[in-house]
């Protein structure tokens, strides 16, 4: 059989991004060639680098080859700046709504080790499935004066929509399901873990927007193809508390933009760094790894940076382009040099270098 060649578009970024895309090239370049697999890449461009270059951090160009020679592209990082630069806004979310990544998913996932103990005594295995499409996110801003003389009032725009809801609710159903069957299949009809999707949200105070939210998930994931879940709903200040006492408990999560971003992040603090933790942004015509770091230039140049979440983003991009045999091969050998744990980053504290990770992964697959 033919091999199926796939293209896929390379966006560095900033900072530590120019440092762990060029591993996730190679684990690509590296897999096993009994996958049928065999990749093409393009060199995109992207960034506030970029921005402070030449006056605009997303480039058409950018934009038009991923959405039309792309299958999948890999991000690395951006630098955003802490006060309003007139005229820039951040790439990564402006290329989520051109390109329709209406889904950011990030596993989290523990993996003992003699090198480093995960904060968490328990092990975790859990997804966040994010809105990546609207919500506060929509940047639709507006400052104006107090009438009451007293300086100034700012206003954001927070949107939900039936659509939006109903097709994150289902792609997070979706994951569950896939998930129990990954879970049967490894360990026969002795799984532990119930396959549950927990909904987020705060319809308590904002009954409309996130009340839309809710009902449309619930909705959506009492279709029959839901039927072996178990649904459950937490308020989000109240599934912030639930996920740091009990993470292992949880399955998959999904929620609007905003309370998805935070407590993605905050779940990467249980599993140990978030250079350990992936996200793939998923469309309907491509999907984008990311690995949930930032640009970390306290690092930059150094070549330290964890290449684990970049190279786990890369199995993430896999399995939703429908590789998933590809992604269990550089998520095994991920986890077994974790396990083994004698090539750790600093982050993790060990003393490899972003290049001996690497190398250590390409070796085990």
């Amino acid at each position: 059989m033919a091999a199926r060649t796939l293209r896929i578009g390379l966006i560095p970024g900033d900072g530590i991004g120019r440092e762990v895309i060029p591993a996730g090239r190679r684990i690509l370049e590296s897999l096993p060639s009994s996958l049928g697999l065999k990749f093409d890449f393009v060199d995109l461009d992207a960034g506030y680098d970029h921005f402070k270059a030449f006056g605009t951090a997303l480039p058409e160009k950018t934009v038009e080859t991923l959405q039309k020679e792309c299958d999948g592209a890999l991000f690395g990082a951006v630098s955003s700046p802490t006060s309003k630069v007139a005229g820039y806004t951040s790439p990564i979310v402006a290329l989520r709504k051109r390109l329709s990544l209406y889904a950011n998913v990030r596993p989290c996932k523990t993996v003992l080790s003699p090198a480093f103990k995960s904060p968490s005594t328990s092990p975790i295995d859990l997804v966040i499935v994010r809105e990546n499409t609207e919500d506060l996110y929509v940047k639709e801003e507006r400052t104006y004066p107090d009438p009451n003389g007293d300086g100034q009032i700012a206003e954001a725009i927070k949107r939900i929509s039936t659509q939006a809801s109903r097709r994150i609710a289902t792609i997070a159903g979706e994951i569950a399901v896939r998930r129990q069957k990954m879970r049967q299949k490894a360990n026969g009809q002795a799984v532990q873990k119930e396959a549950m999707v927990t909904i987020t949200h705060k319809s308590n105070v904002l009954s409309q927007t996130d009340g839309l939210f809710r009902s449309t998930a619930r909705e959506a994931l009492s279709a029959p193809a839901f039927s072996s879940l178990k649904i459950e709903e937490q308020i989000v200040d109240s599934m912030v508390y639930k996920l740091f006492l009990q993470p292992q408990y949880y399955d998959v999560i999904v929620a609007p933009n905003l309370y998805g971003d935070l407590l993605s992040d905050g779940a990467a603090a249980l599993v140990g760094s978030l250079g350990l933790v992936p996200s793939a942004n998923v469309g309907e015509g491509i999907v984008m790894g990311e690995p949930c770091h930032g640009s970390a230039p306290d690092i930059e140049g150094k070549g330290i940076a964890n290449p684990v979440a970049t190279i786990r983003s890369v199995g993430c991009m896999l399995e939703f382009l429908n590789q998933p045999e590809a992604a269990d091969v550089i998520y095994n050998a991920v986890d077994e040099g974790l396990r083994e744990g004698k090539f750790t980053s600093p982050d993790l504290g060990g003393k490899a270098s972003t290049k001996e990770v690497t190398d250590d992964i390409v070796r085990r697959l």
